[in-house]
């Protein structure tokens, strides 16, 4: 095998330790073994993109409340703005329960959870586009 093929990810016997000697983890996190950093790593970075989509959802509702002053008379404004904090704490709530589900299951061996986030992301797309069309067309 030359160098620049790469080779399957094994854990490495010294790196892979009990999860038990971490007493300062939730005990969910304490079974198993640690899996590879690599893949800790990993599920961190998407949980943090999720996080940063939830953060652009309030500068967002942020940017509408700012910039279109004072249209009270308009409901549909209002409620996008509601809609858009909403969905960023749902959307803050659903990718830390995905990532504890992700890293229990890294753990103890067991298969990935589908991503339910997944759906969240789709209805709100549907919901958004729909109170555009309403505020466009009506």
């Amino acid at each position: 095998m030359s160098g620049h093929e790469s080779d399957p990810v094994t854990p490495d016997p010294q790196v892979t330790r009990p999860a038990t000697t971490r007493r300062w983890r939730p005990s969910a996190l304490r079974a198993g073994t640690d899996p590879d950093p690599r893949f800790s790593l990993a599920n961190e970075r998407t949980f943090l993109a999720w996080i940063r989509t939830a953060l652009g959802a309030v500068a967002a509702a942020l940017a509408l409340e700012a910039l279109a002053g004072r249209s009270d008379s308009v409901p549909t404004h209002r409620m996008t703005i509601v809609a858009l904090l909403v969905f960023a704490v749902l959307l803050t709530a659903v990718a830390l329960a995905r990532w504890f589900r992700i890293e229990i299951a890294m753990r103890t061996g067991r298969p990935l959870p589908l991503p339910g986030i997944v759906l969240l992301m789709a209805v709100f797309a549907v919901v958004c586009a729909a109170t555009v069309a309403a505020q466009t067309f009506i």
